[in-house]
């Protein structure tokens, strides 16, 4: 788990890290975000003359940003869990904002990172699985059940691999960080390799991580042109773990996707800005937001 405490500008003011204990079940994660958000409280208080005035959380899965519940995650184990209601009680009654941790890391990203100006952008990070945010001036869409965004599950290869959604050939099981390792521990027979030991590969001219590496970007550039084709963004920021394999990614990207389009405009593909840093700045933007917009209320 990564917390900060966030400035009106942006600014990380503090930054800390723990632990997220999930074997430990989903009522001791849940307790250890509460004492997290109190200690950080605390910090502020100490350190820099006043606790937090509002306090934004991005969690994984399905959420309900509207009634402030985590309704479900896989991989924590929760369901209905209530927490902006408790992490408000916790903090004194301070205001809380609930977001999902994708689309806040797209509020960051288009607020005051890759997308900094763009008044329509998608980000699309490249982990253990596939999601995205979409932006819209300013905003991110969650759509009207909070599913918008779900790219991941774009079926761009009918016959390909079952995914975990129900569906076969769905771009996270070809393009996502995971599945690159996944391939690539296959092919180079070992099971510890990885996505970035695949992208080391590439560099040095290994013919089999070329081959691995060229099914994933002709994957991905399938999905995000059929993205392009829905939501016309003007820049397309792409983060995660196999964005940080650089030009080795962007260069066959962007040659992928221009090879796709016939009359959709090409936006810019760039990389994301903030690393594992935005689910935190953009949590702290909800919180701000919170607040601007009862001063406006």
């Amino acid at each position: 788990m990564k917390a900060a405490l966030v400035g009106a500008d942006g600014t990380l003011l503090h930054e800390a890290r723990r632990p997220t204990g999930r074997d430990r079940g989903a009522e001791a994660v849940v307790e250890t975000i509460l004492c997290f958000a109190t200690d950080l409280y605390a910090y502020g208080e100490e350190h820099l003359g006043e606790g937090a005035a509002a306090a934004g959380v991005a969690v994984p899965g399905i959420v309900d940003a509207e009634h402030g519940i985590a309704v479900y995650a896989a991989n924590l184990g929760w369901r209905d869990v209530p927490l902006r209601k408790l992490i408000s009680e916790r903090l004194g009654g301070i205001p809380v904002a609930l977001g999902h941790d994708v689309r806040t890391g797209g509020l960051a990203e288009g607020r005051i990172g890759a997308g900094k100006g763009a008044d329509r952008f998608l980000f699309v990070p490249l982990g253990t699985g596939i999601a995205g945010a979409i932006g819209i001036a300013g905003t991110i869409e969650a759509g009207a059940h909070g599913y918008a965004g779900e790219i991941g599950h774009i079926v761009v290869r009918p016959d390909g691999p079952d995914c975990g959604c129900g569906q076969r050939g769905c771009l996270e099981t070809l393009a996502s960080a995971a599945a690159v390792s996944r391939a690539w521990a296959a092919v180079s027979g070992d099971p510890d390799a990885d996505a970035a030991d695949c992208a080391k590969a590439v560099v040095s001219g290994d013919p089999a991580a070329l081959r691995v590496w060229r099914d994933a970007v002709d994957a991905l550039a399938a999905g995000l042109v059929t993205a392009l084709t829905l939501l016309d963004p003007r820049t397309l920021i792409i983060g995660g773990g196999l964005a940080e394999a650089g030009e080795t990614l962007f260069t066959p990207l962007r040659a992928a996707v221009e090879e796709r389009v016939t009359f959709q405009k090409l936006p810019h593909i760039v990389p994301a800005a903030l690393g594992d840093t935005a689910g935190c700045l953009g949590a702290g933007l909800l919180a701000w937001d919170l607040l601007s917009t009862e001063v406006s209320a």
